[in-house]
């Protein structure tokens, strides 16, 4: 075999190996968009369930808001007629 052969037949075996690593490469390329799609729809997702849990808390929050100012508007009233001596009188409307 001449030196010509073998580094010829050399070069077919590399063009080979490289095909085959080009393959995986856009194997590799596939999942990855794949995994990037995902990682998407998982943001997406957990900004979603973050915003319900956002209005949940201002829900809770603004039903602390309301019953402590009924609280407050109850403990006022009381006071009133303890101070006045007699039936407890309803709270005016603001």
């Amino acid at each position: 075999m001449d030196d010509y052969e073998v580094v010829a037949q050399q070069l077919s075996e590399l063009a080979e190996t490289m095909r085959g690593l080009d393959e995986r490469l856009a194997e590799v390329e596939r999942v990855n968009a794949r995994l990037e799609e995902a990682a998407l729809t998982t943001a997406r997702a957990l900004g979603d369930v973050s915003r319900h849990w956002d209005a949940v808390y201002d829900a809770m929050r603004r039903t602390e808001t309301i019953d402590a100012e009924t609280t407050s508007e109850r403990d006022n009233a009381a006071s009133r007629v303890r101070r006045a001596g007699g039936a407890m009188q309803p709270a005016p409307d603001h």
